[in-house]
């Protein structure tokens, strides 16, 4: 398999680092896919055998957007509650007894290196929990911490803001909640994925991300599995656009912030055809009574048509338009007179404590 960058056009500079590596999700989706597989398996039989009273995650970041793509999974599909504690409870306010006792606590982290991370995983190992790690580097202290370390398979990533390490990241859960129910469903979706982050790839957003180059402010909405989708791509316009972009549910957004919202205003929102769709449709619908300029993924009258693919599985939908985004989003940023692979006042690795 080579991770080579896919052609560009004679003539057409390079693209940059961010969207060279986004391009290879689909590729290191199959390498996860095929290397991982079976240790999948095997902590699949193992919770079906010895079910968790509940999930525990950890993760900053990007990292914690995948979380919440696979909170949604485990809890619609299995019925077990996920909560995310965060790290700081362990490595700030050192809480002595956390009662985590016949839990499945898992850490995502494309490092494995941020002590507050380490120390939660840590304090998650003394109070019973089986801890599962997805990480990237595998040779990091949390992979080695772990219970059941798996890799995100997702190779180095050069370029400051994550890619396809975010979306390798939602593929491990699907695999997670796929071996775990047994689902063929979800089996085919994890099957499918890598050929539809192909076809994602290759939708064109550019046209939707161009309309904000000299945007101050934009809501990006997502409801259920779409939420994570959501969060990324908002965190993304701020680290490579400098664009102020707030992520909601389209159940949260109505509650106060759609007080901000008037003529103009540029709304993303996020949308598969799940149990979620209607009532993100009618949501979508009030912003554009309002005079939003609305770039939907779900059709309603008035809004803008964001390029979405047809015909799959609703659980790998949020990863594909984070795909399709991705390969769009350093063109925002030239726009705005910005480096989409050097983010101001960011480093690569981000150690907290």
């Amino acid at each position: 398999m080579s991770l080579a960058p896919h052609p560009v056009n004679p003539g057409v500079p390079p693209a940059p680092a961010l969207a060279r590596e986004a391009a290879q999700s689909a590729d290191v989706a199959r390498l996860q896919i095929e290397r991982c597989a079976g240790r999948f398996a095997e902590l699949g039989a193992r919770l079906r055998q010895n079910p968790p009273r509940f999930v525990v995650t950890c993760a900053r970041g990007s990292s914690d957007h995948a979380v919440s793509y696979g909170k949604y999974l485990i809890e619609t599909t299995l019925g077990r509650a996920v909560a995310s504690v965060g790290p700081s409870v362990a490595s700030v306010y050192q809480t002595p007894h956390l009662d985590l006792k016949d839990s499945l606590f898992i850490a995502v982290s494309q490092s494995g290196r941020s002590p507050d991370l380490l120390r939660l995983t840590e304090r998650a190992k003394e109070a019973g929990a089986l801890v599962v790690g997805f990480v990237n580097t595998e040779d990091s202290p949390l992979m080695r911490m772990c219970d059941v370390g798996i890799p995100l398979c997702a190779g180095p990533e050069q370029s400051v803001a994550a890619t396809k390490s975010y979306l390798l990241s939602g593929l491990a859960f699907l695999q997670l909640v796929a071996h775990w129910s047994g689902e063929a469903q979800l089996h085919e979706a994890v099957r499918r994925l890598p050929e539809a982050l192909e076809a994602a790839r290759e939708l064109d957003w550019g046209p939707t991300l161009s309309r904000l180059t000299d945007a101050r402010s934009i809501y990006v909405l997502g409801r259920g599995s779409g939420l994570g989708a959501a969060l990324e791509i908002a965190l993304k316009l701020k680290e490579t656009c400098r664009l102020h972009a707030e992520a909601f549910s389209t159940a949260e957004v109505i509650h106060g912030p759609l007080a901000l919202v008037g003529p103009g205003f540029p709304v993303i929102a996020l949308g598969q055809e799940d149990n979620s769709a209607e009532s993100t449709r009618t949501v979508v619908r009030r912003f554009v009574e309002l005079g939003a300029e609305v770039h939907s993924a779900l059709a309603v009258p008035g809004a803008l048509p964001l390029p979405s693919i047809s015909g799959a599985h609703p659980a790998i939908v949020p990863l594909c338009h984070v795909q399709s985004f991705y390969m769009a989003v350093h063109r925002l940023a030239v726009a705005r007179q910005l480096d989409p692979d050097v983010p101001v006042h960011l480093r690569k690795v981000t150690e907290t404590v």
